[in-house]
Formats: C-alpha cells, sequence, structure tokens
C-alpha cells in the first residue's frame, strides 16, 4: 500500500483530488471471490453489474448471500456463499453422549427441530439393534409432532414467501397459524422450538394428560387458518404472476442435483420416503404423496398447500390410534433408556421430590446406574448407519458412525436446505433480478441447516 498525502486540494468526502481522473471502471469491493468476478469483468471491457444479494437477512431467508451478475435485469451469472451462520453443531456431537447430541442436532434447521430429532433417534437405535423395542405410543407421538411440524414449517415458507413478494397480509395470517401449533409444541414439550423431546428409545416423557383433546380442539382453527392463505394466494392473480413460470427446474435438473422435497415432487414425481423408505410406522397410515407438474415456484406453493391438510389427515389418525394406545413411551431397557417418567415439581422444573424419592428409595445400585448414565451415558457397539426422513424441506439424513464409545464417533446430515441450494444458479440464471427473490423463496432454504 503506498502512502498518499491528502492537501487542500481535496474537494470530496472521499479524499478525490482534482488531479484524479474521474472516468474509467471503479470497483469499490475487494476481497475473495469480489475481485475475482470485479477482475474478470474489467478484463472482457463488457458493461456488467455485480450485485451482492446478502447475507443480510430480508428477501435470502436467513443469512445468505447471492453473488448476482447482471446484464441490465437479467440474471446471467448466480452464485451462493454460505457460511455465515456456522455453529459447529456436527463437531459438537463428538464430544457429547449420544443422548445429549438430540441437544444440539434439534438446533440445526430451527423450523424443523423435530424431525432432526426424529432422524438421529433412529439412527442410534438402528445402531444399538432396538428399532423394533421402541413403543408403539413413541412411535406414534412422534408422527404427530412431525407432521404439526410439517405444517408449521410449510406455512413459514408461505408466509415469508409473501412477504418478500409484497403479499404482508399473507405473513400476518402464516404467523397466526404457526403460533397455534408452537402453543402445541409448548403444552406437550415444554418448548416453542430446540424441544429435545425425541430422545433414543423413545420420548423424553409421555403427553399430558390434556394434550390430546388441546390439539384435536386446535385442528378446526388451524384448518379455517389454511384455507385463508390459500383463499389470499391460490387464484390471486398478483401471485400467480410472479410465481407461475418462476424459478423453473424440471425433473432432470432435479435428479442432476439431488434435489428433493416439494421442488422434486413439482415436477410430478411421487418421491417421499414416508411412502417409499417407510420409518415410525408410516406405512399404516393414510395420506397422499402430493404432486404437481408445473416444475415452478406456483407448483411449489400449491404442493406445500396439500401437503399441509394431508399432514393434518396424519394428526387425527394419531390422536385416534393414541386414544387407543397406552403404554410406555421409553424402551424398557434400562441401560439405554433415560427415565421417561418425570414428574414436575412445584418450581415449574423436571424431577419432582416423588421421583427422586423413587430413584433413591429403589436402591443404591439404581441410583449409582442412573448417575452413571446420565453423565457418562450408555455405550454403543461399533459401527456405522445412514437414516433418512422425509422433512418439509426434502430427505434429511443422518450418517452416524460409533467406535463402540458413549460419543458418536462422527455424527453428519444430509440437510436439504444445504442440497437443494445447488440449484439457485439454474433457477435464476437468465431470469430477472425480481424473479430471484421468488426462486430463492420457493427452495425454502433455512440456514441454520445448512451452515451447521
Amino acid at each position: 500500500m503506498t502512502d498518499r498525502t491528502i492537501d487542500d486540494t481535496v474537494d470530496d468526502a472521499y479524499g478525490a483530488t482534482e488531479s484524479e481522473p474521474a472516468e474509467g471502471k471503479v470497483f469499490t469491493a475487494a476481497g475473495g471471490d469480489w475481485t475475482d468476478i470485479a477482475e474478470e469483468a474489467a478484463s472482457l471491457g463488457e458493461e456488467r453489474i455485480v450485485v451482492n444479494m446478502g447475507p443480510q437477512h430480508p428477501s435470502t431467508h436467513g443469512v445468505l448471500r447471492l453473488i448476482l451478475e447482471l446484464d441490465g435485469e437479467t440474471v446471467t451469472e448466480a452464485r451462493c456463499g454460505i457460511g455465515y451462520l456456522h455453529t459447529g453443531i456436527e463437531k459438537n456431537m463428538e464430544f457429547r453422549t449420544w443422548t445429549q447430541g438430540v441437544t444440539f442436532c434439534t438446533r440445526m434447521d430451527y423450523l424443523t427441530p423435530l424431525y432432526q430429532e426424529a432422524a438421529y433417534c433412529l439412527a442410534v437405535e438402528k445402531l444399538l439393534g432396538i428399532t423394533d423395542e421402541v413403543p408403539e405410543r413413541a412411535s406414534i407421538v412422534r408422527v404427530l409432532l412431525m407432521e404439526l411440524n410439517r405444517i408449521s414449517s410449510h406455512d413459514v415458507a408461505i408466509a415469508t414467501g409473501g412477504m418478500e413478494i409484497g403479499a404482508l397480509t399473507v405473513m400476518t395470517a402464516g404467523f397466526r397459524l404457526r403460533e397455534r401449533i408452537l402453543k402445541i409444541f409448548e403444552h406437550v414439550t415444554g418448548l416453542r422450538m430446540n424441544h429435545a423431546f425425541i430422545r433414543p428409545g423413545g420420548l423424553a416423557q409421555d403427553l399430558p394428560k390434556t394434550a390430546i383433546d388441546l390439539i384435536r380442539g386446535s385442528l378446526p382453527d388451524i384448518r379455517a387458518d389454511i384455507s385463508d392463505l390459500e383463499k389470499l394466494s391460490n387464484e390471486n392473480p398478483l401471485v400467480k404472476g410472479r410465481l407461475v413460470d418462476v424459478g423453473y427446474l424440471d425433473l432432470a435438473g432435479c435428479m442432476a442435483l439431488g434435489v428433493t422435497g416439494p421442488v422434486l415432487r413439482s415436477t410430478g414425481l411421487p418421491h417421499d420416503l414416508r411412502r417409499l423408505e417407510p420409518y415410525c410406522g408410516y406405512e399404516t397410515y393414510d395420506f397422499d404423496v402430493v404432486t404437481w407438474d408445473s416444475s415452478d415456484a406456483y407448483g411449489r406453493l400449491r404442493i406445500r398447500f396439500e401437503e399441509m391438510k394431508q399432514s393434518l389427515r396424519i394428526v387425527e389418525q394419531c390422536l385416534t390410534r393414541l386414544e387407543q394406545t397406552p403404554g410406555p413411551v421409553m424402551v424398557g431397557d434400562k441401560k439405554i433408556a433415560w427415565p421417561a417418567q418425570l414428574a414436575i415439581g412445584s418450581d415449574g422444573m423436571g424431577n419432582s421430590l416423588d421421583h427422586i424419592r423413587e430413584i433413591m428409595g429403589t436402591s443404591m445400585e439404581a441410583l449409582i446406574h442412573h448417575f452413571k448414565l446420565v453423565t457418562e451415558g450408555f455405550r454403543v457397539p461399533v459401527g456405522q448407519v445412514y437414516q433418512a426422513v422425509e422433512s418439509p424441506r426434502g430427505e434429511l439424513a443422518v450418517h452416524l458412525v460409533s467406535d463402540g464409545g458413549t460419543r458418536p464417533y462422527r455424527a453428519h446430515f444430509r440437510d436439504p436446505s444445504f442440497v437443494n441450494l445447488q440449484a439457485v444458479a439454474a433457477m435464476c440464471e437468465g431470469s430477472q433480478i425480481a424473479d430471484v427473490i421468488v426462486a430463492v423463496a420457493s427452495l425454502d432454504p433455512v440456514m441454520g441447516g445448512v451452515d451447521r
């Protein structure tokens, strides 16, 4: 860097002097890939504009950076920049017990915490060889919570997508619906998000006695809210004008990029892991795999609406089964099962005096075992496993490797948002800059899962 002396000839706030030329290409951004793009544009002698969209939150579904090269209003090149929300979750899981890992993975995609928990716990149960020992009631509750979570996640995708194209009423109505479901989650798990409620072997505890009545009583309002959102969106000429034929990605493109979820099903392919590779007893539930044939943002909108209705069908079936299926919600093997009969004390915290009195009154061996199980954790046989579930964004999977210890040797997640973001260039290049917002919104990426 060379020093420059600023003298009295300076006539603007940026230090430009009268002797400095005011002509030619001027690039004020520097560093990394941005510099490379700028130098390339200068060397070609073309009048191109490089725009940095993000990584601020508005219109990018999180801290996503889009580097857009423009020719007028047309996007000629689109690149994704990620890593602005990195949390090191996968690495942290190597230093916690298998049960403690739930607390980490639930925080990845913060709109679908129960799916991360379910995928992880199903994988741990496979390694332990106890998949068939998980109580039926626990599996029913898992399905119930996941389908409610699907509704709330799709709802946020529709609400934020509406906000980004100026349909603010869609956003306010959507978050009213989400609030109803978060209240159910809080009633059942104690938390609105990041529940750590699904545990290896079952659940943290059974449903509260009033939960079934609360959920059943909320279903008419949830169904009415979905209907209101449809009336605001489906045949709205402004919505259709912004979404139809925008963000186009056909079946060949999805297959080449590994894209799954509503984006893949908008091409007409009925690919849904709940049907193709059932888990948690999904093969016993009656529901339809929704598809569309437009391969565009509008088709993905319609699919999400229809999947919310199918989730309601599954929720109703779960409620009926729960009334007919009493029993435990944790495996019987005390060498694996964390206590799932926790009572709430007068201070609102777990482990009431009655529960502590039961543990301490059983035997000294029982107390020691409880202490070791919680502090040291259980051991998992040597091996590796891949477990996938159908999350609202597509195939969410976990690859776990065990070296026989009380902690994962490696935990790696296939997050659908991370994979689906590969499609941004294919969807956006050649389209208008205003359509980039719609295309990204139709992918519904959540950066907590991308930057885990």
